[in-house]
């Protein structure tokens, strides 16, 4: 079936005496076990399995065309389970740009007992070169946040393959409509489900997706299921029924995105715009190479200083100046100040999450913020 049928059907798993179209949510926190002691229904208690999380896992696993899935309670509990059932002592090869929260659990989090290297992703040869003896997962994030860069997920997996290393996929900016890391070598990927999946701001989650059932699989799935940092029924529920509009949405998303992406890289107060659909990006052709859309996501360099820039995000009207990303409602947000001293995100960058607003009231709050 092809995505959009898969996104509608898939969740339909959850089962009712009443013949509900829509599938209900089961909020038991456990299930009735039979004379034998098994547990008839397939669910023994909520923290290990429930009918609405097994339905979101089934219809993101299927979108992604891998064997099986794992829905957390946020994307960075997804970076987190990933990195607990790595052992002690191994190396990450990380992109140099990258969600400053996952890159905030390495470096304060796991700094003690993991090893990691920040590295520019665009380039394979700095990757070979930072690969060690310990070295035991490159994680990759394309499009980057907040730079857009795109690295080559093909090619980055054959170098994973000939050194036998795990390749992880943070493809949020993308969801599984434009982009299917699986397909083209990756063993795991990852979705902040906050953002495309769920597409209304109203929903925390995060979901890792697995190529194959391998023992680092087993291990995250110990991690989802005994350290329970799993998402609620309601939660699950509320991410199926975004799921069924989620191709939809995206095609809204790319062709919104298109324009503006256009209309700030002709802006005279505008320094630069990275867009993977922009001709001038300067990894565009692996993006269409790997992507079949590109997307809502882009930042852009204000031409002038902080203050300048600030001056920006305090005009827009129709703009939400606020975190987050793939809702239905455009975003705009100063990177910096969220990241802190340490950032090495241009003080003059705004990443903005282009909505489904009609595109004349997009361009048009812009312009008169833009001056």
């Amino acid at each position: 079936m092809k995505p959009e049928t898969i996104a509608i059907h898939a969740s339909n798993l959850v089962k009712s005496t009443t013949g509900d179209v829509t599938p209900p949510i089961s909020l038991s926190t456990t299930f009735f076990r039979d004379e034998d002691g098994g547990y008839p229904g397939g669910h023994m208690y909520s923290r290990v399995s429930n009918p609405n999380r097994s339905a979101l896992e089934n219809t993101v696993s299927k979108l992604e065309f891998g064997e099986d899935a794992a829905a957390f309670s946020s994307g960075n509990t997804c970076g987190m389970a990933l990195f607990q059932a790595l052992k002690p002592g191994s190396h990450i090869i990380a992109p140099d740009d990258m969600y400053w929260g996952i890159k905030k659990q390495l470096l304060t989090i796991f700094n003690e007992t993991l090893e990691f290297d920040f590295v520019d992703q665009t380039d394979i040869n700095l990757i070979v070169s930072s690969i060690k003896p310990n070295t035991k997962l490159i994680w990759i994030e394309t499009p980057s946040n907040p730079l857009l860069k795109v690295t080559d997920i093909e090619e980055i997996a054959k170098v994973a393959k000939i050194h036998q290393l795990t390749l992880a996929c943070d493809s949020t900016f993308a969801s599984p409509i434009l982009q299917n890391p699986i397909l083209l070598g990756a063993d795991i990927v990852m979705h902040s489900s906050t953002k495309y999946l769920g597409g209304h701001s109203d929903v925390i989650g995060g979901i890792l997706v697995t190529a194959k059932k391998d023992e680092l699989w087993e291990r995250i799935k110990n991690v989802q299921q005994t350290g329970g940092a799993i998402p609620s029924p309601f939660d699950c529920f509320l991410l199926c029924r975004s799921i069924k509009t989620l191709a939809y949405r995206m095609k809204g998303h790319c062709e919104n995105g298109k324009k503006v992406a256009d209309y700030l890289n002709n802006h005279p107060n505008v320094e630069a715009v990275f867009y993977p659909g922009l001709t001038n990006h300067p990894q565009h052709e692996i993006a269409k190479k790997q992507m079949k859309d590109f997307g809502g996501m882009m930042s852009f360099l204000v031409r002038g200083d902080v203050e300048a820039t600030r001056k920006v995000v305090n005009q827009v009207h129709l703009f939400a100046q606020a975190t987050s990303l793939g809702g239905v409602e455009s975003l705009i947000e100063h990177r910096y100040s969220v990241e802190g001293p340490d950032s090495k995100t241009p003080k003059n960058l705004l990443r903005i999450s282009v909505g489904l607003e009609h595109i004349d009231d997009i361009i048009a709050d812009l312009e008169q913020a833009l001056g």
